[in-house]
């Protein structure tokens, strides 16, 4: 193993199939999805679009992640320091020495409370609950408020790349460590489901009115969802020191910026691939080395065109089994790519391939087939991660055994 190794140490999120890692491990192996009826937003689409809400309201997850002052956390920052909290103490870790950092992501930040709240703002005496929410919209504030909840004074900062944003929090967290300016770092990202990203979605027709069918010749769009997920990452010596078991290897990170489109990948899959490929690169890796691929998947025409055809390339037509766990949690955007390193080291150590349920058909695009059934005691040694967001932001990580 090289010297600069970066391990895995901790892991906690919360999602809409499970509070806490085991859970959400139990719903993958037994198959039950997260996505159903919308029923905690307040949204004009109750009843026509279904999403994967976590089914528990603000004051349920106050009561898991267990801030010291209440006031003033929105719905994102809650789900993120539950996460965080299970991850540390898995970890072992104590936050608050001077070379742990935390990356966090997030693509709409606190904007679940600003929304309810901005028509208040501009009244002569905006309420006590208006000047407390007003400053939370900022990406940032989130980050922020969880690292001074924790004691953090060291690295933080936020990631917002869309849909790639906290695989590239895992990404960078693990540049720092191996560049020797971290010793660890808690890394991954948070989002809560909301009126502005909803309605924005539906503007682009890529909702699905039904549970979402990844990589399904008849699918129609995805589905959104909500979640924290969060994994502390060590310099093996540091781990060693500390004698933190590794519960996998961060080896290989790769970032491309097509920019084919605004909101669409390249038809062909090149940004996607040239992701994949330049991953393996960097962990010394050779395709035929891949146990499994968890995919972005997101449901959509584009998206599952686009990676199944760059998979069918980067792997030559033989494509190791693949799953879309977003037929499950949904699309939980900034959350995404933590979400899905979580279950890529979940599926090394279980030895499991998890399901992408409701599939039916063959892409026409590309002769790709994921992985139907879940299913354990398999051997899973490095595991794709893919994390693609708009604007052909498109991020690969590869996690190993340790």
């Amino acid at each position: 193993m090289r010297q600069d190794a970066v391990h895995v140490t901790g892991m906690g999120m919360v999602t809409a199939i499970g509070v806490g890692v085991e859970a959400n491990l139990a719903s993958l192996l037994a198959e039950r999805t997260g996505i159903g009826p919308i029923t905690r937003l307040v949204t004009r689409h109750r009843g026509k679009i279904p999403a994967a809400e976590v089914r528990m309201g603000d004051m349920e997850l106050s009561a898991i992640a267990a801030p010291a002052d209440t006031r003033g956390w929105t719905r994102a920052a809650l789900l993120g320091l539950a996460a965080v909290r299970e991850a540390t103490l898995q970890a072992g870790l104590d936050p608050r020495g001077p070379r742990i950092g935390l990356i966090s992501a997030t693509t709409a930040g606190g904007i679940d409370k600003s929304e309810g709240i901005y028509d208040r703002f501009f009244d002569n005496a905006p309420s006590d609950e208006v000047l407390e929410y007003i400053g939370t919209h900022d990406p940032g504030e989130h980050a922020e408020r969880i690292a001074h909840e924790l004691g953090m004074s060291s690295v933080v900062t936020t990631v917002s790349t869309a849909c790639s944003s906290s695989a590239n929090a895992i990404g960078f967290a693990a540049r720092l460590i191996r560049a020797g300016l971290l010793d660890a770092a808690i890394a991954g990202g948070t989002d809560a489901l909301n009126k502005f990203t909803l309605n924005g979605f539906n503007s682009l027709m890529i909702l699905d009115p039904q549970a979402c069918r990844p990589f399904d010749g008849s699918r129609a769009g995805l589905n959104l969802g909500e979640a924290g997920a969060y994994v502390v990452l060590e310099s093996a010596t540091h781990a060693r020191r500390r004698g933190a078991a590794p519960l996998a290897v961060v080896n290989g990170f790769a970032n491309t910026n097509e920019a084919y489109h605004a909101t669409a990948s390249s038809p062909d899959g090149e940004g996607a691939r040239m992701a994949m490929d330049r991953a393996l690169a960097s962990a010394g890796l050779r395709p035929q080395d891949i146990s499994h691929v968890n995919t972005h998947g997101t449901g959509t025409l584009n998206n599952d065109a686009s990676e199944g055809l760059a998979m069918h390339r980067l792997f030559e037509g033989k494509v190791p089994p693949f799953t879309s766990t977003k037929s499950f949690t949904g699309h939980t955007l900034g959350a995404a790519g933590a979400v899905e390193a979580i279950y890529a080291v979940l599926a090394i150590r279980a030895g499991a391939h998890f399901a992408t349920l409701r599939h039916g058909s063959v892409l026409a695009e590309a002769p790709v087939v994921p992985v139907l059934r879940s299913s354990s005691g398999h051997a899973i040694t490095h595991v794709l991660s893919n994390s693609f967001g708009f604007g052909g932001n498109n991020t690969s990580l590869i996690l190993s055994a340790p």
